[in-house]
């Protein structure tokens, strides 16, 4: 805004005496800031004659807890300038049927927030409807309107002019955007995880959508491409959060990459999670980088088992199924004998494995390291129970905090890195010769790391999330 508002040269009179009085003067148009939404340049027009205030709203979508109910909407603040799209989220205060200028009634959400102007602010009530096709996209109705507050309707724009340009600056900055639309591609809603994602996005305010990935459909097209879920288009989403089961990764991939394709940032791009996946690809990504790893085998052909064992320096080994989660398809055998027939077995099925070096000096422990952009936020040992080597939680290991090494730190974010991860749980071994990296888990679980380091890692992803996500593409209809 300018320093001061330009004087008329023909200053009518009440000007004069308002300035002494220390009174607003308002023209029949002024601009306005509503920093509560994120809005630093409206140009609105004031009509005394109308008793509430308006702005124009799209895609109005209520949310919230039921103490805390909200709205989140997008706005075309500036009618000249169509690539301006702000996307605002504000305290639902009421829903109120409102006549309109032409006699129509409707239903609208009442939203409180307050209005800059003049070098003062004060909250004010506005209801959200559709003003695409009024001159002005904010009305400011007489309630808005302090008993200080003098109308001229011979001025215009007596407080100042403020420019579009501050959206320019603002979309820089990522301070413009207040709140997110965040889905969660899961089959499992009541999931630990999912749930925790949920909550702690709801908590800074942002808007959560839990998606069934199996149940999405896609609209694949060049100038519109777009995600169906039960008739209706998803769009308007800032982010979405994959938490792809192993069971559908291709479908998965699939609508992550369909998401991607709509301008969405994705917390695991697709194509992440499927070199993360896909564990032959992801041993020979870390193995190019020289990530320290378990000396590593694979082949087809049974003529080659022999040599197998050889380059994994013979038994004790462990045989893993490509396909595996959890510590399910993972065989340890303590002689050559039976890890020839163990090989010999899976071959037989058609089943693609890796035979990897046996560390036993990691005594049956593992570390689990949970990367978030990168850093590591949180890090815990995994113990398995007597007579068991797989220390996952779900078999029965015994979890506790442990403080990692820098050496530790560094392998792990590197491995995420590679991979392309964002979100990331490393697990890895302590060996004589340093971390040697297990694998790298694109839908790392948070239930176990949460509890065992009393951290709020859910809290930590969606901050990194607000970090990254971009406005979300708005596709406007043609017009015939």
């Amino acid at each position: 805004m300018s320093p001061g508002p330009d004087k008329p040269n023909d200053t009518p009179d009440n000007f004069e005496q308002a300035v002494q009085d220390k009174e607003l003067v308002f023209g029949w148009e002024e601009w306005v800031e509503l920093p509560g939404l994120g809005l630093p340049a409206v140009r609105a027009k004031i009509d005394t004659g109308a008793r509430s205030s308006s702005i124009h709203a799209f895609m109005i979508e209520p949310y919230g807890r039921n103490n805390k109910p909200r709205v989140r909407f997008g706005v075309h603040p500036v009618p000249e300038r169509p690539d301006i799209v702000v996307f605002c989220s504000a305290d639902l205060v009421d829903q109120r049927e409102i006549t309109s200028s032409n006699g129509e009634v409707e239903l609208r959400y009442i939203v409180l927030t307050p209005m800059r102007i003049g070098g003062q602010e004060w909250p004010i009530e506005i209801s959200l409807t559709n003003r695409e096709s009024m001159q002005y996209r904010m009305l400011i109705g007489r309630t808005a309107l302090r008993d200080t507050i003098i109308v001229d309707p011979n001025l215009s724009c007596v407080q100042g002019k403020l420019s579009a340009d501050l959206y320019d600056k603002l979309q820089k900055t990522k301070t413009w955007r207040k709140a997110l639309k965040i889905g969660i591609l899961t089959r499992e809603p009541n999931n630990y995880s999912t749930k925790r994602l949920a909550e702690a996005a709801a908590d800074r305010d942002h808007m959560v959508e839990i998606i069934n990935t199996t149940q999405c459909y896609m609209n694949i097209t060049s100038h519109r491409p777009e995600v169906h879920l039960d008739g209706q288009s998803l769009e308007g989403f800032d982010a979405v959060i994959p938490r792809i089961g192993s069971t559908i990764t291709f479908y998965g991939m699939a609508v992550v990459r369909q998401f991607e394709a709509m301008g969405v940032y994705s917390l695991n791009t697709a194509t992440a999670i499927g070199a993360a996946r896909d564990k032959l690809y992801a041993h020979q990504l870390l193995a190019r980088s020289g990530i320290g790893m378990p000396d590593t085998g694979f082949a087809r052909s049974p003529k080659a088992t022999g040599e197998l064992i050889k380059f994994v320096n013979g038994a004790p080994l462990v045989i893993k199924l490509l396909e595996g989660t959890q510590g399910r398809g993972v065989v340890l055998a303590e002689t050559k004998k039976a890890a020839e027939s163990v090989i010999g077995a899976f071959q037989g099925l058609r089943a693609n494995i890796l035979v990897q070096e046996y560390i036993k000096e990691a005594k049956g422990a593992d570390i689990r390291c949970l990367v978030v952009g990168n850093k590591v936020v949180a890090a815990m040992k995994r113990q398995a129970e007597e007579g068991e080597f797989r220390s996952n939680l779900h078999r029965g290991g015994k979890a506790e905090p442990i403080k990692l090494t820098k050496d530790e730190r560094a392998t792990a974010v590197k491995a995420a890195r590679i991979m392309g991860l964002s979100l990331a749980g490393v697990d890895m071994l302590r060996s004589n010769s340093g971390p040697k990296v297990l694998e790298v888990n694109s839908s790392p679980g948070l239930q176990g790391i949460e509890a065992v380091t009393e951290k709020d890692i859910a809290a930590l992803i969606i901050k990194h999330i607000e970090k990254n996500a971009r406005p979300p593409k708005v596709y406007k209809p043609k017009r015939p």
